[in-house]
């Protein structure tokens, strides 16, 4: 693997210091707890072992004790400073009773224990930063430029720009997003996607930086560098992720404030009712006992019951290539009863192809394909696209356009020299043009249940152009896997024809369908739902479905190839297009939700029963640590559940997708006067 990119250091310098400097840091704290340690252990011995007298064996002890206290007590400084007393507050005062009486080596292994458990976490989240840094150095600090001339040079990434060709040869990670121009070869996009299957790729195909090209050498045009790449934009929602917080997290927090000045109070009645001798043992005792009672309730596991369960809940969705912005999003997926769906792409694949031209009475199909082709050429909607390919088979060029213009949720308008082309909605020509009514009606006729463009030229109305795309493969299992999960409403929003829109809706299985809807319309509908207490969750593409993405409790955006991963109004970005990744993503919401529970009610639990056995005399001091350390252990081991979650998954979509590349496409012939498109 390459080195760190000069353009990626410098994100490093400035938002990942912490990462560059936790490992050093990490380091000198081991120091001192190990020096530490070895003077406890110095003083255990010489007390325990070699009967040398207490007085002498505690001046390592009290040495050592005062080294581990230190840490311990800057962190309780802050804590105080931030008017948020916790764990570190309550582990300093115990330490620094136990040393007013005179129980220095108690105090020191107190400490020793209490301060190796800070280290735990403090390791846990060097790896998180850690895990990002590694995510940054999938992306090679140099590129290969291809110059006008044809002559390749290697230049750093500070200087490439978008337009520029680089050449990547086989084994090396791409160091850009871009699009192929010249070349094939096998991509493995698993550091993004969560998918081992290589795909096939060739001139024209998206390719991103961090991915590892396998078989061919392959040129590529770019399209975005450094923190505008993929990558880099699931690196930011990483970063995002793991300092947000939930509402389940400020309530811990919020219980932490009241936590601590009850468990003071309740160490002072302790010893308050266990100090009623003037034998210095029984003081000693009730002083014990105290100490006791604040090492045994700090609420250190408390603290961390709910951020070890989301870093271990990002983990697992990360692995299938489900990219969370924040917590708060993952907790509102855990009570999702709505789930609204785009339909093109989204529960279709969204990849359309030309059915059927139909025509209007004295127009010709290849008429009718042309003027469609002129208005679309300049478009990058899905049926536009699919409008050009067939047009190219059937060998008809596009021809120039003066003027064009794109109007939102209803079609295009091009100048051309045979005058102006509209394209696109029947309702939205009928607005244009009233009087093709009769016309229009009879050409919908012949292509219900298809997907339609509507042409007209100037107010000469030419027909429509029929496409059909296909259902995704899991669809109606993901239909019944979200029922399953609680789902109580399923919808279909999507701005294509009724007719359409019942036969997808029918097919899969939803229980409502908005069709023929502006960007607008959907807005407004969900609210509506919204406003009558459904918990949402809406499926789109990203590029259309921005109002509703951003509106909904939860927004998912499918597919590395959909709209800004990073600025784009879903909460939730899946880096591939499976739709078993909706069902699963609410799984994981529910289960991590089920797991934070788990850990505030052992927190307390134990907490609870260390107050009684510590103020019963049950528990004696020098086992407090461990008391505390199994409750860590508790809540990490039980949030480490999470990280598991879905292997299976994970496992079985490896052999899912499917190589489209290279397939031979039949030439079209359009016939004058029918209005079928068929292959020869």
């Amino acid at each position: 693997m390459s080195d760190l990119s000069l353009a990626t250091a410098d994100r490093l310098d400035s938002g990942n210091e912490l990462s560059n400097n936790a490992e050093a840091r990490l380091e000198r704290h081991l120091f001192v707890a190990l020096l530490g340690g070895i003077l406890l252990l110095a003083a255990w011995l010489a007390q325990y072992v070699f009967g040398v007298n207490a007085t002498v064996a505690n001046i390592p002890a009290s040495i050592g004790a005062i080294i581990l206290l230190l840490p311990l007590a800057r962190g309780a400084i802050e804590e105080l400073r931030d008017g948020r007393a916790s764990s570190d507050s309550l582990a300093s005062l115990a330490v620094l009773a136990a040393m007013a009486n005179n129980m220095f080596l108690a105090a020191g292994f107190l400490a020793f224990f209490l301060w190796f458990a800070e280290l735990v976490l403090s390791r846990t989240a060097w790896g998180a930063q850690r895990a990002i840094r590694d995510l940054v150095e999938l992306t090679p600090d140099i590129a290969r430029v291809i110059d006008a001339d044809g002559a390749e040079r290697e230049v750093s990434l500070r200087q490439i720009e978008r337009g520029m060709i680089v050449r990547v040869r086989p084994g090396e990670n791409l160091p850009v997003d871009g699009k192929v121009v010249r070349g094939a070869t096998s991509i493995n996009q698993a550091s993004l996607t969560g998918e081992a299957v290589p795909v096939e790729v060739q001139p024209g195909y998206d390719v991103y930086a961090g991915t590892t090209n396998l078989t061919g050498q392959i040129d590529v045009q770019i399209t975005a560098v450094a923190g505008e790449t993929t990558i880099g934009k699931v690196e930011k929602l990483i970063r995002e992720a793991e300092t947000a917080k939930g509402e389940r997290q400020e309530l811990v927090e919020r219980l932490a404030q009241y936590y601590v000045p009850v468990v003071l109070m309740v160490a002072a009645l302790v010893w308050f009712f266990t100090t009623n001798s003037e034998d210095a043992a029984t003081r000693a005792d009730a002083a014990s006992r105290a100490i006791t009672v604040l090492v045994v309730t700090a609420p250190g596991a408390l603290l961390i019951a709910y951020p070890t369960a989301m870093v271990a809940a990002f983990a697992a969705a990360a692995r299938l290539g489900i990219m969370i912005k924040q917590t708060r999003t993952l907790e509102a997926a855990a009570n999702v009863d709505t789930v609204v769906m785009d339909k093109t792409g989204t529960l279709t694949t969204g990849k359309f192809a030309v059915s059927r031209l139909a025509p209007a009475e004295g127009i010709e199909g290849a008429v009718l394909l042309q003027a469609a082709a002129d208005a679309e050429q300049s478009s990058n909607h899905p049926l536009a696209k699919s409008i050009l390919e067939t047009a190219d088979r059937a060998r008809i060029v596009a021809r120039p356009i003066r003027g064009y213009q794109e109007i939102h949720g209803r079609g295009v308008r091009a100048e051309t020299d045979q005058g102006t082309l509209f394209a696109g909605r029947g309702q939205w020509l009928l607005e244009v043009n009233p009087r093709i009514a009769d016309q229009l009606a009879a050409v919908e006729d012949k292509i219900e249940g298809m997907s339609s463009v509507h042409v007209m030229l100037g107010d000469r109305y030419l027909g429509a152009v029929g496409l059909e795309d296909k259902l995704r493969r899991n669809a109606v299992e993901v239909i019944t896997k979200l029922r399953q999960l609680g789902v109580r409403r399923i919808s279909m929003f999507t701005g294509d024809r009724l007719a359409v829109a019942k036969r997808v809706g029918q097919a899969v299985g939803v229980d409502a369908i908005e069709a023929e809807c502006l960007p607008e319309e959907k807005h407004a509908e969900l609210q509506y739902l919204i406003q009558r207490g459904h918990r949402t969750l809406v499926v789109g593409d990203g590029i259309n479905d921005g109002p509703i993405l951003a509106s909904a409790d939860v927004g998912v955006a499918m597919g590395l190839s959909g709209s800004d991963i990073a600025t784009n109004s879903a909460g939730v970005a899946l880096m591939n297009d499976d739709l078993r990744h909706v069902p699963f993503l609410i799984e994981i919401a529910a289960k991590a939700r089920g797991i934070v529970a788990q850990n505030i009610i052992a927190s307390l639990l134990l907490a609870v029963v260390g107050l009684a056995l510590a103020a019963t005399g049950q528990i004696q001091l020098w086992v407090t640590p461990f008391y505390q350390a199994a409750a860590y252990i508790f809540v990490i081991a039980n949030s480490l559940r999470l990280v598991r979650f879905g292997e299976d998954f994970a496992d079985a979509e490896q052999a899912r997708r499917e190589a489209e590349a290279g397939k031979a496409v039949k030439p079209v012939r359009v016939s004058a006067a029918s209005a079928t498109i068929r292959t020869t």
